[in-house]
This record gives structure tokens, C-alpha cells and sequence, in this order.
């Protein structure tokens, strides 16, 4: 059952976090999460995590200011062994409904395009690509472009949507 993070599963959440960090492109972040940092995401947002430490999903301000409350940008990722098993849209899934449940609006990924793999998962979600940004990260020496994904939560109607429906 996916749950909410506890303290105790910092240590395995800065293992699969640190591996992604070390190891690859997809994120532009490149120093490396404490477990004290961990823990203290645990203690003041939403964190969900997978059994068997499987992978965890957690979501944050996408931007500063209260035109942006109703705004959150994610982050997910899997162990290796739990991908390609329908883990990662549980998860993503369990997300979306406490960040809807919540309030928020509108949800924001934000992707490497070195990670088209994370862009077509968001695209079967239901997430629109809205923006492609060339060379706005560097990492490993290389220029790297963001993928801007967003996805409107919940059953609230969007305003383009009543627009639309009433031409």
C-alpha cells in the first residue's frame, strides 16, 4: 500500500534520490540530499512512499507567492526494481488526489528532455506539455532543456474548459 513517509525511510529516499542526482541528466540538481534534509521534507509537505522501498512521490511550491497557492510542482521516482510495473502511476495517482484534496489546481512536472521516458509517462497521465525551455539547466558540463508538463486537478472545471463549452 503506498502510505505517507515516516523519518525512518529518509535513509532509503536519499539512496534512490542520490543515485538519479550522481548518475544521470534527468535532473539538473546536483547536490546531493541529506537525510536531515529528507526528513524535515517528510515532517512539513506531503510524502508518499511506495512498499518495499520501492520509490516515493512528493509535491512542493511551484512558485513564491499567493498567486501561486493554488500551483504545485512534483517530484517522483522509482527504485529500479519497481519500474515498468505500474508503480509509478499508482503513486503519481495517490499524489494528484491528496494535492487535489487539498486545493491546489493545477500540478507542474517538470522534465529533462534527456528523460523522454518521464515525459511520455506524464503525457499518458493526462499531463500537457506547455512549454519546452532550451538550455535553461547545465549539468556535467553539458546545457540541458526543461519539459514543463501541467495537469489540472480534481473536478473543478477549468476556465477553458467552461469557455469553450459554452461557444
Amino acid at each position: 500500500m503506498i502510505r505517507d513517509a515516516a523519518p525512518d525511510d529518509a535513509s532509503w529516499i536519499a539512496d534512490i534520490w542520490n543515485d538519479v542526482i550522481a548518475h544521470t541528466h534527468i535532473t539538473f540538481t546536483t547536490t546531493l540530499k541529506t537525510v536531515p534534509e529528507i526528513e524535515a521534507m517528510i515532517r512539513d509537505r506531503v510524502f508518499l512512499v511506495l512498499p518495499d522501498q520501492g520509490g516515493f512521490a512528493t509535491y512542493g511550491a511551484f512558485r513564491r507567492g499567493l498567486g501561486y497557492v493554488a500551483t504545485v510542482e512534483h517530484t517522483i521516482f522509482l527504485a529500479k526494481h519497481a519500474r515498468g510495473k505500474g508503480q509509478g502511476k499508482r503513486l503519481l495517482s495517490a499524489l494528484e488526489g491528496q494535492a487535489g484534496d487539498a486545493g491546489h489546481h493545477v500540478m507542474v512536472a517538470a522534465i529533462s528532455s534527456e528523460n523522454q521516458e518521464a515525459a511520455a509517462f506524464h503525457k499518458a497521465m493526462g499531463y500537457d506539455t506547455v512549454a519546452e525551455m532550451p538550455e535553461v539547466g547545465r549539468k556535467g558540463g553539458r546545457w540541458l532543456d526543461l519539459i514543463l508538463m501541467q495537469k489540472q486537478l480534481g473536478a473543478t472545471e477549468s476556465a477553458s474548459a467552461k469557455s469553450r463549452d459554452s461557444v
